[in-house]
């Protein structure tokens, strides 16, 4: 969920409608500059400016047919400012413009409106429709920049309140019942406007709270995807350098046999789709005896036990995922076309450091000797086999079925005796 997404409002019933009036209000002198919330905040002063336009005929009759022509032509003229304001918007794109003049109507002409019928009561209070001013302004412009339009409108309330016993001496001859359902209907109209524009902005930001979280969930899978969840927990804390050393872990690598010369011959997507359900299948062992994926390189696999957090069964643990592994390739070998598939699998325990390496794409990764010898036990092991050290199977001990191998060269190593794992523990 992006941006734009948080932004976009339910298309269906009454507030799909209002979604597509504010977009639609929201083109007028729109730039291709502004943001998807800048366009939306646009749309809504217009939408509303344009209610208020098409309510100032109540007021207009109204106020003519009483015989106020004057209190009259005040809603008028702010009928005539709003036409001219969308013009020129529609123009110009200067939407700032249009905004100030707004406002300004907003609390000016409510105020004269009100002196002209004499005061609060004879005006039903009109003044009360200036409210919207601070709170437009609010949703408008932020708070720093709304504080001049809530001082304004409170000094245009007070200079009301200190004029109103000099404008009352003259009201305006309207019947009782008029004022007080004008008074209702003034005090409703302004509410429903604040109580509409509110909720849009909170709506908003819980959409906001929701689309973050949902970033943050995705963020968090994909940090878990590179890094185990201490160790992710420690970087999200943390800004040093994370390393430790282990004085006993046990290392894998395992190597899909014939693959390379295999990207010559097949396709792209078919070598790829292979690959992913090769590996998701060996995640799956992973994450089922609870050991450390630690990274792939090309068409080789690497995981490890007994580390982030420390266990004493972390050698049976990772050889459960060997066995495992090959397993799941020689089921896929067995289907048409993958008779080629096969898995070199080596194995080692001892010690080793473990620590997050770089600052952009950064991996979580093992060195030392053990590593070093689980690589070349790969490397120099047999296809489809599991060639283990001898600490190895001397960890594993007569639960699993394991023969000698004998004493092999092991580059950078020398002779070493190393055995081959047959099967699970019986």
């Amino acid at each position: 969920m992006g941006a734009s997404d948080v932004l976009t409002l339910p298309r269906t019933g009454l507030r799909g409608a209002v979604v597509r009036v504010v977009e639609r209000l929201a083109e007028i002198g729109a730039r291709q500059d502004r943001s998807q919330d800048e366009r939306l905040r646009q749309g809504m002063l217009i939408l509303a400016s344009v209610l208020i336009a098409v309510i100032s005929f109540i007021w207009v009759g109204t106020y003519l047919a009483y015989g106020h022509p004057r209190s009259a032509a005040i809603p008028a003229a702010y009928q005539v400012i709003t036409v001219v304001g969308l013009l020129v918007l529609s123009r110009t794109g200067n939407f700032a413009v249009f905004r100030t003049t707004q406002l300004v109507a907003f609390l000016v002409l409510p105020a004269l409106l009100q002196a002209s019928l004499g005061g609060f009561v004879a005006s039903s209070g009109m003044v009360l429709w200036a409210i919207f001013v601070p709170l437009a302004a609010l949703a408008l412009l932020g708070v720093r920049r709304s504080v001049g339009w809530l001082v304004a409108f409170f000094v245009a309330v007070v200079t009301l309140a200190l004029l109103d016993p000099r404008l009352s001496e003259h009201p305006a001859v309207l019947p009782t019942g008029f004022v007080v359902v004008f008074f209702v209907l003034n005090v409703m109209g302004v509410t429903i406007s604040a109580y509409a524009m509110l909720g849009y902005f909170v709506e908003q930001r819980e959409r906001a709270r929701i689309a973050l979280e949902a970033e943050q969930a995705r963020s968090e899978r994909l940090l878990l995807n590179v890094l185990p969840a201490p160790i992710a927990e420690r970087l999200k804390r943390d800004t040093g350098v994370i390393a430790e050393h282990y004085d006993a872990v046990t290392v894998l690598f395992a190597d899909l046999v014939g693959f390379t010369e295999r990207t010559q011959v097949m396709p792209a997507d078919d070598l790829v789709a292979l690959l992913d359900r090769i590996f998701s299948a060996f995640d799956r062992e992973a994450d089922l005896q609870a050991v450390e994926k630690i990274k792939t390189i090309g068409d080789a696999y690497m995981v490890a036990g007994g580390l982030p957090e420390r266990r004493p069964d972390h050698v049976e643990a990772v050889a459960r995922v060997a066995i495992a592994m090959r397993e799941e390739i020689a089921a896929i070998a067995r289907e048409p076309g993958c008779e080629w598939l096969a898995v070199r699998i080596g194995v080692d325990t001892g010690p080793a450091v473990a620590g997050v390496i770089g600052r952009r794409k950064f991996i979580y990764d093992l060195w030392g000797d053990t590593v070093n010898t689980a690589s070349r036990m790969e490397s120099h092991g047999l296809p489809g086999e599991i060639h283990v050290t001898e600490r190895v199977a001397a960890a594993l001990g007569p639960e699993f079925a394991l023969r000698p191998r004998g004493t092999i060269l092991v580059k950078s190593k020398g002779p070493m005796s190393t055995f081959l794992l047959d099967a699970a523990p019986r």
